[in-house]
């Protein structure tokens, strides 16, 4: 076998495969003609009217939600300050009761001390009663 004739026979091969091709490709585009590409483009037309309108209802719904989900924020940040305001206002009034219970603790215990040096037994002790 000589070269131009393995040639011929591979090109005579591809030839076939490209009319295969040809036919196949003819097939699809009548039917794209008969009306598959109208179908898909008025399924197309219709799938984006239906995606504008939900596009322009989320627009709506976010631009109304949106403003008063903002109010409401700004009150929270609010009552957040004033209850933030009212803790502070609750710890300083707690630390001057803790200081002016330890401050009577200190008093009464120096009273009983005093009580105690001067009048020796003149208040009895609770302890001393139950030994």
């Amino acid at each position: 076998m000589s070269f131009a004739l393995l040639a011929n026979v591979l090109t005579m091969i591809f030839c076939m495969a490209v009319l295969v091709q040809s036919v196949r490709m003819m097939r699809s585009l009548r039917t794209v003609k008969d009306g598959a590409l109208t179908e898909v483009v008025t399924a197309l037309e219709k799938a984006t009217v239906g995606a504008r309108a939900v596009l322009s209802e989320m627009k709506a719904t976010l631009s109304t939600d949106c403003a008063q989900h903002a109010r409401l924020v700004e009150q929270a940040r609010g009552l957040r300050d004033e209850l933030s305001d009212m803790i502070g206002i609750a710890d300083a009034a707690c630390e001057r009761v803790v200081n002016a219970v330890s401050l009577a603790n200190v008093v009464r215990s120096s009273e009983a001390d005093e009580a105690e040096g001067e009048g020796g037994d003149a208040e009895p002790k609770p302890e001393a009663e139950l030994a």
